[in-house]
C-alpha cells in the first residue's frame, strides 16, 4: 500500500529538519509504526524514495533496532524485562503470570488483535524491578497478581491512551525515584509516544 499524500506531505515536513535527508531515517520509520503498526515492505520502499538510500540500507536499520517491528503486533505491547535487575526481583513470576493471563509465548499475538507479549533486556528501570512496560509506558515493581489484574484492565476497558502515571498508580508498588509531575499524556498505540510524531494523546 503506498503512503497518502498526507502521510508524503508529513514526512517530507520532517525531513527538511535534517541537513541530510537519510538523517531522517528514525523518524520515517516511527510514521510507518503510527500508520501501520509495523515497517511493511511497502514503507521501507516509500522511505528509501523519500531520503534517496536503497530499501537494504532502509532495512537494515529496521531490523536492529527492538522497536521497528517487522510483523503486526497487537493493540498493546507488553515488553518484561528479562536483564539481571529485574530477573533477580522476581521477573521470572511475572513473566510467567503475563504468559497464564494472555495465553500467549514470547513474541506471539492474541487473534483478538489485542495483546502481544516479548521478553526484554534493560528497559532503564532497575531500581524498580521487577519492570515491564505497556507500550512502552513503564510500571516498577509489579508485583505476583498484578499482571493478570493488567491485562483484565487493558482487555475490559480497552484505553485509547496508556500512561505510566495510571497504569503505575493501578497496578506498580514503589517506584525508584519520584516521578516529578504528574503527566496525563500516554503513547497511542505499540509505539514509543513523541508529540512530535503525534503518537501521544491525553488520557481522560
Amino acid at each position: 500500500m503506498s503512503w497518502k499524500k498526507t502521510l508524503i506531505t508529513e514526512a517530507k515536513k520532517l525531513i527538511d529538519m535534517y541537513p541530510e535527508k537519510r538523517s531522517a531515517l528514525g523518524p520515517l520509520l516511527y510514521l510507518a509504526l503510527r500508520e501501520e503498526g509495523y515497517i511493511s515492505n511497502e514503507a521501507m520502499s516509500e522511505i528509501s524514495t523519500l531520503i534517496g538510500i536503497t530499501e537494504a540500507q532502509v532495512q537494515s536499520v529496521a531490523t536492529f533496532y527492538s522497536m521497528y517491528k517487522q510483523e503486526p503486533v497487537g493493540r498493546y505491547l507488553i515488553s518484561i524485562c528479562k536483564s539481571v535487575s529485574c530477573e533477580i526481583s522476581g521477573s521470572s513470576v511475572v513473566n510467567k503470570e503475563l504468559m497464564e493471563a494472555t495465553n500467549l509465548n514470547h513474541l506471539e499475538s492474541d487473534e483478538d488483535g489485542i495483546f502481544t507479549i516479548e521478553q526484554v533486556e534493560c528497559i532503564g528501570a532497575c531500581g524498580g524491578a521487577p519492570a515491564i512496560q505497556v507500550n512502552y509506558e513503564t510500571i516498577e515493581n509489579i508485583k505476583e497478581g498484578k499482571v493478570s489484574e493488567l491485562c483484565n484492565w487493558l482487555k475490559t476497558e480497552q484505553p485509547k491512551v496508556i500512561n505510566s502515571d495510571e497504569i503505575q498508580n493501578k497496578f506498580g508498588g514503589i517506584t525508584s525515584f519520584d516521578w516529578g509531575i504528574h503527566d496525563n499524556s500516554g503513547t497511542t498505540g505499540p509505539y514509543p509516544g513523541f508529540q512530535g510524531y503525534k503518537t501521544t494523546g491525553e488520557r481522560l
